[in-house]
């Protein structure tokens, strides 16, 4: 996930670190965290090279080092409090996993023809201007490369995801608790779809996953799914 000279990102899964500190046991793409397809989407992942991006404290990325007979598997994300969450917790997975403290659109432009599966889990992808963050995707890809992301079907307050590549701001909190707001990009299926495919992605598919549960702050899920042109 981006960040800029705020740690906005410092308060997120810090309550769960100081409580659970396992490897998971399963691999989650909605937005409940509680069912649906698991990691058998990323297709077979032996001897792959694969990146998470807005890794977090890497729980997923975790999963799939343990699970998984995987190559490596990077974790992206900028925030310093999530990488030193995700080293505390992980870093002994190392050096099949290796975290990473980077804003994701260079760290991709850095490792060009690198990776064989990049996957989000309402990570970067949301919060990076797509225009930015597909193509450098792409260059990091290598050909018939994978790109698999879980992203927001609607906002949280129940708005309808949006027409265009455009983000809203959405509440956040700084270190010290101040309220403040960051860019999220919520996106209609056919804008992925349409931005996809500018930024060198084909065999583009998008599955709506219904929320499991009713609530204020439940939600649909888009799992979308692109493979980089040769």
């Amino acid at each position: 996930m981006t960040t800029t000279t705020t740690d906005l990102w410092y308060h997120y899964g810090r309550t769960r670190t100081q409580r659970d500190r396992s490897v998971p046991g399963s691999f989650h793409w909605i937005w409940s965290q509680d069912g649906g397809p698991g990691a058998e989407v990323l297709g077979d992942l032996s001897g792959r090279v694969v990146g998470d991006l807005g890794a977090g404290a890497a729980r997923h990325a975790a999963h799939l080092a343990t699970h998984h007979e995987l190559a490596r598997i990077t974790t992206v994300d900028a925030s310093p409090a999530q990488y030193a969450m995700a080293t505390d917790l992980y870093g002994h997975l190392a050096p099949r996993l290796h975290i990473v403290r980077s804003d994701v659109v260079p760290h991709l432009h850095a490792m060009a023809d690198t990776y064989d599966v990049l996957y989000s889990v309402f990570g970067a992808v949301d919060f990076t201007d797509p225009r930015d963050l597909l193509p450098a995707a792409a260059l990091a890809l290598r050909p018939g490369g994978r790109l698999v992301f879980s992203s927001l079907g609607h906002y949280l307050n129940g708005a309808p995801a949006q027409l265009d590549v455009v983000p809203a701001d959405v509440a956040a909190k700084t270190p010290d608790g101040e309220a403040t707001t960051m860019h999220r990009w919520v996106l209609q299926a056919q804008v992925w779809t349409k931005a996809l495919d500018a930024y060198g992605f084909t065999r583009i598919g998008v599955d709506v996953l219904p929320a499991t549960a009713e609530g204020p702050r439940t939600a649909d899920t888009l799992l979308v799914s692109a493979v980089r042109r040769a």
